[in-house]
């Protein structure tokens, strides 16, 4: 694929799916991942206005063993069966394993992986750079760079310029660690022309009148419908509905996250608790993350009824 064929795909709704276990063993419960990949489909997501993660954070990826990844993606990617893009999580502190992550990554049909800068060491710029390149020598698979400032070090500007040289770069998913420099929306300005940029930070309006093209948007787990008639508000430029719609049903998911958070730590565990509470398989998030079920389940019934969420199991 090219740089104009990225393009065309990486936008809309970026959906991190989460990974669906079994209770109490934990084991991967494959059949729910596949009903939750239908489930966004059938809710209107498809190539264009979406593209599905499969193994990233809020997919548990730090807690699933190599196979499981590849095992994830796999089901995912079959399911999918081309109507919607997908991306395999490939974060890792190893080189040699981010070579093998990518390569799998074609082989079961992902068309892209997500790449982060290595975690627990502070990694220079050029081990960074020669890291994503040995990835991108591996495969063809088109490669979105994270740049997760909170576990390993901020990517500049000027890495960013150079690594989006890189043949199969396709995407920036951008989040920024001070807001008040407009560092996000200058990342997007200037490369905006090269690369496609998706705003992991929740400045939606902002970032799309600079030209964002796709948004890390939680709630399209449990409501695709909704999700994509928001993109469809950014595209259209109606801002003031899209700033309605995110006091409605963004800004109270945050709201009850961050209580969450100080319960716990992960990533995942409140989209899960989610499609629970509107009647789908789901599953706790492995440990060390611990169970929210039962302590957060009537706050999150009770946010989806107030946000207007369709289907919502009775008490």
């Amino acid at each position: 694929m090219g740089k104009e064929i990225y393009k065309e795909l990486v936008q809309g709704c970026y959906v991190t799916i989460p990974t669906m276990v079994s209770d109490p063993d934990l084991e991967l419960n494959i059949p729910a991942i596949k009903e939750h990949v239908r489930f966004q489909i059938q809710g209107g997501m498809k190539t264009g206005n979406a593209l599905l993660l499969a193994g990233g954070a809020a997919g548990g990826f730090s807690t699933m063993t190599f196979d499981e990844r590849i095992e994830v993606a796999s089901a995912v990617v079959e399911e999918a069966n081309g109507r919607i893009p997908i991306i395999m999580g490939a974060q890792t502190t190893s080189t040699r394993e981010l070579i093998q992550l990518s390569k799998s990554a074609e082989k079961i049909g992902a068309q892209f992986i997500q790449i982060s800068p290595p975690f627990y060491f502070n990694h220079t710029e050029e081990d960074f750079y020669e890291y994503v390149a040995a990835a991108a020598e591996a495969s063809d698979v088109g490669i979105i760079l994270y740049n997760t400032h909170w576990t390993s070090a901020n990517i500049s500007m000027e890495l960013v310029d150079k690594l989006i040289e890189i043949p199969n770069m396709a995407g920036l998913k951008w989040s920024v660690p001070n807001r008040s420099n407009f560092i996000l929306e200058r990342i997007i300005e200037n490369f905006k022309d090269r690369i496609n940029v998706i705003d992991n930070a929740n400045v939606f309006i902002s970032t799309h009148q600079s030209g964002s093209r796709a948004i890390e948007i939680h709630q399209a787990n449990y409501w695709p419908e909704w999700a994509h008639d928001f993109w469809n508000l950014l595209e259209n430029a109606e801002y003031e509905e899209a700033q309605r719609q995110i006091n409605k049903v963004i800004r109270p998911f945050y709201i009850l996250w961050e209580e969450m958070e100080r319960y716990t730590s992960g990533d995942g565990y409140l989209d899960k608790l989610c499609l629970e509470c509107i009647g789908f398989s789901s599953s706790r998030e492995r440990p060390p993350t611990r169970d929210v079920r039962e302590k957060f389940r009537e706050k999150t019934r009770q946010m989806l009824i107030e946000s207007g969420v369709p289907n919502v199991i009775q008490k």
